[in-house]
C-alpha cells in the first residue's frame, strides 16, 4: 500500500504560504492535552505520525492540491506558469501569491483536458493568430491582425447600452475565433478571493486551445480592456498573468494595443479636453467621454497621459480618483442587492462565468464520449453531479440580467 510522503506535507503547506500556525487553524487541528496543535501537525510533517483519510482531504482542500501529490516520492516540478508582468507591492502576501499560483495550475488542468479532448476527436483546428505577431511590428499592426481577425466593430461595440453589454460584444468575437474566456477571482469560495492587487486577468496562449482569465472583481467597464490586453499576450504566443501595470515595458504595449483598438488615436484627437479648468472638472469630463463610449475612466485617462494630455502625476491622480469612486459605488451597490434580495441563481451566474463557449464545447465532448462527466465539472468548475444543469440551461445569460 502505498503511503504518504511526509516531506510532501511540509511542501505543500510551505507553497500555501501558510505557518505551522496558520495551517493547523485552517486545518482545524486543536491542542490535546499533552501536545499543542502545531506539534501535531508538526508531527504529521516529521512522519512520526499517519494522516487520517479526512485529515489527507482537508490539507488538499487548504494546500490547493489534489490529493494524489501526497503520495508522490519528490514534490512535482513547478509547471510552466508563463511570465509574471504584475507590480505587485513589496508587502503582497505569499498567502495570496500562493492563490494566484493555484488558480492559474487550475485553468491549465482545465485546458489540457480541453486539449486532449481535441485530440481525441482528431479535429484540432491551429489558430494561426497565436504567436502570429512580435512587439517590433508595432502597436497599429497589432492591432488590425486583432480587429480583423475577431471581426471587431466598434461602431457596434458603442452602441451597446451598457459596459457589461458592449463586453458581451467583444467576448462574443474573442470566443468566435477560439479563445476561451472566463471570468474568476477565486478557487470555489470566498475564502479565496483574489483582489485586482492580485491579477487583473492572464492568459494561457495555446495553438488550439488558448484560454483567457478576467478578475470578476474589476469594474466591468474595464473588463474589455482587460480582454483585449489579454489576447495581446496570445497573439505574441506569451503565456503570462497581469495586472496592467502601466509602466512595465510589454505591459505598455499591450495596454497601448487595447486602448487603441477601443479609442482610436484620431477620434481622441477631435476631442477637446480642458486641462486647464482644475482637477475636478478634468475628472468629470474624462468620466463623462468614457461612459458614453462603454470604457472604462482609467483607461481614457491612461491613453490621454501617453498622448501628453497631462503628465504622470496627473495620470497618476485621476486613476486613484477612479478607483476610490468605483469602490465606492460598489459598497453601494451591494447595499442595493441586499435590500432588493434579489439575483441571479446559480447555475445563470455560474454559465455567465465560465462563458457559453466553453460550455458548448463541453457539451459536444461529452456528447462524442471524449471526456466524462467529472472531467466536464473540472471543466466547468462544477461538481459532476451539476454539469448536466448548467448545460440545460437555455441560451447565453444576459448580462444586464445578471448583474
Amino acid at each position: 500500500m502505498t503511503k504518504v510522503n511526509p516531506n510532501i506535507l511540509k511542501w505543500a503547506r510551505e507553497t500555501a504560504g501558510l505557518t505551522l500556525e496558520e495551517a493547523s487553524r485552517k486545518l482545524h487541528i486543536n491542542d490535546l492535552r499533552d501536545i499543542s496543535a502545531i506539534d501535531r501537525l508538526r508531527n504529521l510533517e516529521d512522519g512520526h505520525d499517519i494522516p487520517s483519510r479526512a485529515m489527507l482531504i482537508n490539507m488538499s482542500k487548504h494546500y490547493h492540491r489534489p490529493l494524489v501529490v501526497f503520495y508522490m516520492s519528490n514534490p512535482p516540478r513547478k509547471g510552466n506558469q508563463g511570465q509574471d508582468f504584475r507590480t505587485l507591492p513589496q508587502e503582497y502576501p505569499i498567502q495570496k501569491r500562493a492563490l494566484v499560483e493555484a488558480l492559474i495550475r487550475n485553468i491549465q488542468a482545465r485546458q489540457s483536458i480541453i486539449r486532449a479532448g481535441m485530440e481525441d476527436e482528431e479535429d484540432i483546428q491551429v489558430l494561426r493568430f497565436v504567436k502570429s505577431m512580435q512587439v517590433s511590428n508595432g502597436v497599429l499592426a497589432l492591432v488590425e491582425s486583432i480587429k480583423e481577425t475577431l471581426q471587431f466593430d466598434l461602431k457596434v461595440f458603442r452602441k451597446k447600452a451598457t459596459p457589461q453589454e458592449a463586453f458581451g460584444y467583444l467576448r462574443t468575437c474573442v470566443e468566435n475565433c477560439g479563445i476561451f474566456v472566463l471570468l474568476i477571482s477565486d478557487l470555489g469560495s470566498h475564502h479565496t478571493t483574489i483582489g485586482l492587487e492580485g491579477f487583473r486577468g492572464f492568459a494561457l496562449a495555446d495553438s488550439a486551445a488558448p484560454f483567457v482569465v478576467i478578475n470578476d472583481k474589476d469594474s466591468k467597464a474595464a473588463w474589455s480592456f482587460t480582454l483585449i490586453h489579454e489576447i495581446t499576450h496570445i497573439w505574441l504566443g506569451q503565456t503570462g498573468i497581469s495586472n496592467t501595470s502601466f509602466e512595465k515595458g510589454i505591459e505598455k504595449f499591450c495596454n497601448d494595443v487595447a486602448s487603441e483598438i477601443l479609442m482610436p488615436e484620431d477620434e481622441l484627437s477631435q476631442y477637446d479636453f480642458d486641462t486647464q479648468g482644475g482637477f475636478e472638472e478634468l475628472t468629470k469630463q474624462v468620466s463623462y467621454f468614457a461612459q458614453k463610449r462603454n470604457l472604462s475612466s482609467t483607461m481614457v485617462a491612461y491613453k490621454l497621459y501617453r498622448k501628453g494630455w497631462f503628465d504622470f502625476e496627473t495620470w497618476t491622480k485621476l486613476s486613484r480618483t477612479y478607483q476610490s469612486m468605483w469602490n465606492e459605488n460598489k459598497k453601494i451597490q451591494r447595499i442595493i442587492s441586499r435590500e432588493k434580495k434579489s439575483g441571479p441563481d446559480y447555475y445563470t451566474l455560474r454559465r455567465f462565468m465560465v462563458g457559453t463557449s466553453l460550455i458548448s464545447t463541453v457539451k459536444r465532448m461529452m456528447a462524442g464520449g471524449t471526456i466524462t462527466t467529472t472531467k466536464a465539472g473540472k471543466i466547468l468548475g462544477v461538481k459532476a453531479k451539476n454539469v448536466q444543469k448548467l448545460m440545460d440551461i437555455n441560451g447565453p445569460s444576459k448580462m444586464g440580467h445578471i448583474f
